[in-house]
């Protein structure tokens, strides 16, 4: 079995595959100053919980866009697995031309996305993920990484509203009946997931126009479906569109699962 590692700057998603297909996942927060054991305390308890023991863990890869945590999730997998990880990083073999200049300022989140998204649906394609930040990421005809484009993630940008705005709450996160609020809470939800939909469609439509061919639209992250029910863009939703990217990247670099 494979534990694939995806560290975003909020959420950790790991999964475990057994010959190609996805057995068990979960997502956990990002905490920067875990140590690896106590990584290990959490992961063996879900672990566990799916009946997985250690020893049928063969591989561990991992992508990680926080380095102040390479140490201990190096020391997870040496310490608890008895194996050094695959790291997808700059030696990584992607397999692509990567169009992005310097190559190495792609998160390597973003690469895994377009590996996953090129093999599950072809190109040209779009990936957007809705994570600390959205991002938009293009595949070409033949799959490769054309670039993209960034914004402020849904999180950070409520966040900051929250702080700033002394007479303004938290929401919930879901599209209200009318976009005309008639009163706080709705007035927030209908600037926030409107406008956020509206944001998605805008930036992909200017994409495409650069494209010589129709896109598909993939969205990925924790927030993809409820945008997707707003955009007339995003075609598809994917969830675990990152952790099939790491599998495909491991299989290629290592050979095995």
């Amino acid at each position: 079995m494979l534990l694939a590692i995806d560290v975003g700057n909020t959420n950790i998603t790991l999964g475990v595959y057994h010959q190609g297909e996805l057995q068990a996942d979960w997502r956990i927060r990002t905490q920067r100053d875990r140590t690896a054991d106590e990584h290990a305390s959490i992961l063996l308890r879900l672990l566990d919980h799916r009946g997985i023991a250690c020893s049928q863990i063969h591989g561990v890869a991992i992508s990680n866009v926080v380095p102040t945590m390479t140490d201990a999730l190096v020391g997870l997998a040496r310490r608890y697995f008895g194996m050094d990880p695959f790291m997808v990083g700059p030696n990584t073999e992607f397999g692509i031309s990567i169009h992005y200049r310097p190559p190495s300022d792609v998160g390597a989140d973003r690469l895994v996305n377009a590996i996953a998204a090129f093999h599950h649906y072809g190109g040209p394609a779009i990936v957007v993920d809705f994570g600390t930040s959205t991002t938009f990421d293009v595949i070409g005809t033949t799959g490769d990484y054309l670039g993209g484009a960034i914004a402020p993630g849904i999180g950070i940008s409520t966040d900051a509203l929250f702080q700033r705005a002394a007479r303004l709450y938290r929401v919930e996160l879901t599209a209200p009946a009318h976009a005309i609020g008639t009163n706080t809470v709705e007035a927030m939800q209908s600037g926030i997931m409107f406008g956020f939909a509206g944001q998605v469609d805008a930036v992909v439509e200017r994409i495409t126009k650069e494209l010589p061919a129709k896109p598909r639209v993939i969205a990925t992250g924790g927030l993809a479906e409820r945008i997707h029910k707003l955009s007339r863009t995003i075609e598809l939703v994917d969830p675990m569109l990152t952790l099939d990217g790491l599998y495909l990247l491991y299989v290629r670099n290592v050979g095995h699962e």
